[in-house]
């Protein structure tokens, strides 16, 4: 409704998981050295937490995006399935031609798929987001297909992203030996207050503002007080400022607007 109003290209405050405004914040920059870093050096498991809304998902798409034709990789969303899914959604994500159903049979076709990727120099990533969803049964089955290797790397590197829950799943006694060949960790933490700031002016010019919209600094501030930083709530926020907005017909969103959105919407 307030795109055309303000004259945007876009909506800027979606909460869906676009890779396209990503923010690049510094603790965002870090998780995703973390993760370069883990696939290029083939470090087999790397494991990234944050709490809900903190850009996760968008982490993982921009990742995607940004990796270059000699990784191939698989993204698993939801990992809801049974541990035979699991390892068939894996497979076609990769775009394996597969006949055989069987686990056994599935991993080994897997493997050979691992080694002709590898002799031609080429590297595997699987990523799977939501991951505290996994029930220890398949993060055992993680595990064991961290074990297809050669004498010198890892073969697949897989990412296991998830909410802190996760952490304390692979706690678990019977995840010891998962826990233990996790080579890289990153929990990701909600932007401070001056990225918040810049997030929204990020997410804005993406969108196509051209600068007569106006976020006032008390409403940054107020935003901020009221999110905590996390950025799907700084999105809902926004969204709902924009559109009382341009209910008012105006062009600055001042506190007051944050305060009238933040009481309807939280």
């Amino acid at each position: 409704m307030y795109k055309k109003f303000y004259k945007l290209r876009e909506y800027p405050f979606n909460i869906t998981s676009d890779p396209s405004f990503f923010f690049s914040s510094a603790r965002h920059m870090d998780a995703f050295s973390h993760l370069i870093y883990g696939i290029e050096q083939r470090k087999g498991i790397i494991v990234i937490t944050g709490e809900i809304g903190t850009g996760k998902t968008t982490l993982c798409r921009a990742l995607l995006n940004r990796l270059d034709k000699k990784t191939k990789t698989a993204f698993v969303l939801n990992p809801n399935f049974s541990e035979l899914q699991l390892m068939q959604m894996i497979i076609k994500d990769l775009g394996i031609v597969f006949k055989e159903q069987s686990k056994f049979n599935l991993i080994s076709t897997l493997n050979e798929f691992l080694i002709k990727e590898s002799a031609r120099g080429h590297n595997v990533a699987l990523i799977i987001d939501e991951a505290q969803n996994l029930k220890p049964t398949q993060l055992e089955q993680v595990r064991l297909l961290s074990n297809l290797e050669t004498e010198k790397q890892k073969l697949l590197q897989i990412i296991l992203v998830g909410q802190p829950e996760l952490m304390e799943k692979l706690k678990l006694p019977s995840l010891r030996q998962l826990n233990q060949r996790i080579a890289v960790r990153f929990h990701m933490l909600p932007l401070e207050r001056n990225e918040t700031k810049d997030y929204i002016l990020h997410r804005l010019k993406v969108a196509g503002a051209n600068g007569q919209l106006n976020f006032t600094s008390p409403a940054l501030e107020a935003i901020f007080a009221h999110s905590g930083g996390t950025p799907r709530l700084i999105n809902v926020i926004c969204d709902r400022a924009l559109l009382a907005g341009y209910a008012a017909e105006t062009f600055t969103i001042d506190e007051k607007i944050i305060q009238q959105c933040v009481e309807e919407i939280l």
